[in-house]
């Protein structure tokens, strides 16, 4: 009976292992199979971007009219004109199309203002371009270009030209003014005027930067010729050395001149301002400063003083016609900003003062 058990149990068993290895087999089988695939439909056409229009492709069709702009002159030449004088030209174009020319746009550059009366003109109906500049002040050749922008699609810009030739009217001697501070008037030498046209003129006002310069006139004077005897404010003038005289005129080409003026200051300071860079908080530096006379006179100096107590003078030198200071610059704690300021002050012998900035950087 045992082996009768036995017997049935390995049958069985032999079974079981038929189905499991069939059962795998299958299973293998299936899972390596690829997943159906679902048929794509068509896929859109990429359109690719127009280009854009040429003129050729914008022309109108034949039979369609279309406007035309043509300009007599595309260039004017003024010839020569006066310093800082209202200049006006003109420009005279036709519309020559079959089609309502528009324009656009007139554009000028530098100074010129252009415009037209109107907007639109008819086939054969002309226009002009109205140009206006103002001369500039010094000779010279004067040279502009204006825009003209319109539906003429076989030239929708066109470019006018402006010339001039700047010429003096008004001659004045001299050039420029050189002034020194310590002679009468600074040395000023007169200021001849003279119309080179022969045209009478007045001279209606005399200014000068700072109103440093000044001399008298007459505005109901007039003449061809005139001779000014400038007078200086030295107080003035030690404020701005350098400045401009503007004088202005009735000549009907030539409305003003201007003549620069520069004065040699009494004093050379070296350097003309302390820096002190990368500067450490009470580590003191040391720099020497040159007051010098450009007119090699004699000056005393009456004290030193430092505006913040930042510097202090080790040793002062007499040299010729000036002095060497030696000073210690102690830069105070670090401040917010990172910088510290100072002002050195030499006081003179007779009041004048000059000062000396420091600039410190942490």
């Amino acid at each position: 009976m045992i082996r009768n058990w036995r017997r049935r149990f390995k049958i069985q068993n032999s079974k079981f292992k038929i189905v499991c290895t069939i059962g795998c087999l299958l299973f293998l089988l299936v899972g390596c199979q690829k997943p159906a695939q679902v048929p794509e439909g068509p896929k859109p056409a990429l359109q690719e971007p127009k280009p854009a229009p040429t003129i050729e492709q914008q022309k109108p069709e034949p039979n369609r009219p279309a406007p035309r702009i043509v300009f007599e002159n595309l260039v004017h030449d003024y010839g020569d004109v006066g310093p800082g004088t209202d200049n006006v030209g003109e420009f005279k174009f036709t519309n020559v199309g079959q089609g309502l020319l528009t324009i656009k746009e007139v554009k000028g550059c530098c100074g010129v203002t252009a415009s037209v009366e109107k907007q639109q003109y008819k086939p054969g109906e002309s226009g002009v371009v109205k140009a206006k500049f103002r001369a500039f002040t010094v000779p010279g050749v004067f040279r502009r270009a204006i825009q003209v922008y319109s539906n003429d699609l076989s030239k929708p810009e066109v470019e006018l030209t402006l010339k001039a030739k700047i010429v003096p009217k008004v001659a004045y001697e001299p050039q420029k003014l050189n002034l020194r501070l310590k002679d009468k008037d600074a040395g000023s030498p007169e200021i001849t005027l003279t119309s080179l046209d022969g045209k009478p003129f007045s001279i209606t006002q005399f200014r000068a930067t700072l109103n440093s310069v000044t001399a008298e006139i007459d505005p109901a004077v007039q003449a061809t010729k005139f001779i000014l005897r400038p007078k200086i404010d030295a107080q003035k003038l030690q404020e701005g050395l350098d400045g401009y005289i503007q004088i202005s005129l009735t000549h009907p080409e030539c409305s003003q001149v201007s003549i620069p003026f520069s004065a040699v200051p009494r004093f050379k300071i070296t350097p003309p301002q302390l820096i002190v860079l990368k500067a450490q908080p009470q580590k003191p530096v040391i720099r020497k400063v040159w007051v010098l006379s450009n007119y090699g006179d004699a000056f005393e100096v009456e004290s030193v003083s430092s505006q913040n107590g930042i510097i202090k003078v080790l040793k002062q030198e007499k040299l010729g016609s000036g002095y060497q200071f030696e000073v210690e610059i102690t830069p105070p704690d670090a401040q917010s900003q990172g910088r510290f300021t100072d002002t050195f002050v030499v006081n003179l012998t007779g009041g004048e003062k000059l000062a000396i900035t420091c600039r410190g950087f942490y």
